[in-house]
């Protein structure tokens, strides 16, 4: 189905009402913490409940909701690196390790804030090319081979005290693949940190940490590019239902992420990314097979529908993920005609 345009940014999300928007809050709040791209869930899971793509713009304001999940989470080190770099910054302590922690991660996320400007436009505008399932799933297969070449690798015995300024941009320029719908700011930042050596725990720990400037910048302009075009309260009302709901399985997330990190590895995430871009990628290449299915009204065959003169638009798909079609508004109506008066009219 396509995308709702407001000015040119996708507010398809509105349309999907309070319910279906508090279910895609849950699945954005889970996978955008976890190393399995919650863009792509976005995808999948509306379409295979038949519901319209809630639109990158809604994916990129509820980064707000990741953003209060792992403030909340790590609290504690957020509270102690903020406090510990600000007080050092009044002494002039610039050997602080804090203060020195906390310019790392203000220098690593330049080149995602100069890309995400850069690539704007497409990412957030209308019917994006790159949030098609091609894209999707090619980058999703390719972060599966990558993060299992990084659990082979790496040595996984440093921790956060052993983090260097050339380890944080690195993670910086690794944070960057997050702006390809697919990726996951999550599985390219803990990809890096597992090949730089990090024990797992401390690996998503940084990535976490690294990464909430960037998801801040992220989700706050996006809620102002909202506030420009102007959405009504309800629109709003709506996306407050996502944020809260994805805030609360956004912390859930982590402290799963962090169980299964410590006791399995990075493995189950390897295999599930490698099925869903394998899945999406074979589903992206079927041929447009899902018009047949347009009989279930009123269990007509879809050639007697248009033989009777209801016009029916061929649904649009990407393979697997069909998407409804169209009734016009007069054929709806002829739909809903008592079969009385239909006779009438046609004796």
């Amino acid at each position: 189905m396509a995308g709702t345009c407001t000015q040119g940014l996708d507010s398809s999300f509105v349309a999907l009402g309070y319910t279906k928007v508090a279910l895609l809050g849950v699945v954005q709040g889970i996978t955008e913490l976890m190393p399995i791209s919650s863009t792509a869930h976005m995808r999948i899971v509306p379409a295979l409940l038949g519901w319209a793509d809630p639109g990158a713009a809604f994916s990129a304001s509820m980064q707000l909701a990741a953003l209060a999940a792992v403030i909340s989470y790590f609290w504690s080190d957020v509270k102690s690196l903020s406090v510990g770099a600000a007080c050092a910054l009044i002494r002039r302590d610039l050997r602080n390790r804090q203060l020195q922690l906390a310019l790392w991660i203000a220098l690593a996320t330049i080149p995602i804030v100069l890309a995400g400007i850069a690539l704007s436009p497409i990412l957030n505008g209308c019917n994006s090319p790159l949030r098609s399932l091609n894209v999707i799933g090619a980058s999703s297969l390719v972060m599966a081979l990558l993060l299992a070449l990084a659990e082979i690798t790496a040595r996984h015995v440093r921790t956060l005290k052993d983090v260097k300024l050339t380890d944080a941009l690195a993670i910086g320029v690794a944070q960057v693949g997050a702006l390809i719908p697919g990726v996951s700011r999550s599985g390219s930042t803990l990809t890096a940190a597992l090949f730089l050596g990090l024990e797992r725990s401390e690996a998503a720990r940084f990535s976490f940490l690294l990464g909430l400037p960037a998801i801040a910048l992220a989700g706050g302009k996006e809620l102002w590019e909202l506030y420009k075009v102007h959405l009504d309260a309800h629109a709003w009302s709506v996306l407050a239902v996502g944020l809260i709901t994805g805030s609360v399985a956004a912390f859930v997330a982590i402290w799963g992420l962090l169980r299964i990190l410590e006791k399995f590895s990075a493995w189950p995430f390897v295999v599930y990314r490698g099925l869903i871009g394998l899945m999406l990628l074979v589903g992206a290449v079927q041929p447009d097979a899902s018009h047949a299915a347009l009989g279930f009204l009123e269990g007509t065959p879809p050639q007697q529908l248009c033989g009777g003169g209801i016009q029916v638009s061929r649904p649009e798909t990407d393979g697997y993920f069909s998407r409804p079609g169209r009734i016009s508004l007069a054929s709806a109506t002829a739909l809903r005609e008592p079969k009385s008066n239909l006779q009438r009219s046609s004796g």
